[in-house]
């Protein structure tokens, strides 16, 4: 998600946000511990993703 994205969501909508991708994180890098993964680079993204929403959660709760 962009940034852009991201800052036009609620609160609620966040969190929501953060909990789905971190389920999504958690899957990933058990994934890839039995198996290699193709697209090591999502792993990455995701975590990224999931510190950008943070950083716009903590933004907005401030």
């Amino acid at each position: 998600m962009k940034a852009a994205d991201i800052r036009n969501l609620s609160v609620e909508e966040l969190q929501a946000k953060i909990a789905e991708e971190q389920a999504n994180y958690d899957q990933l890098k058990l994934t890839n511990a039995v198996s290699p993964v193709a697209n090591p680079i999502g792993i990455r993204q995701l975590r990224r993703t999931i510190a950008r929403l943070n950083t716009v959660l903590n933004e907005k709760q401030s």
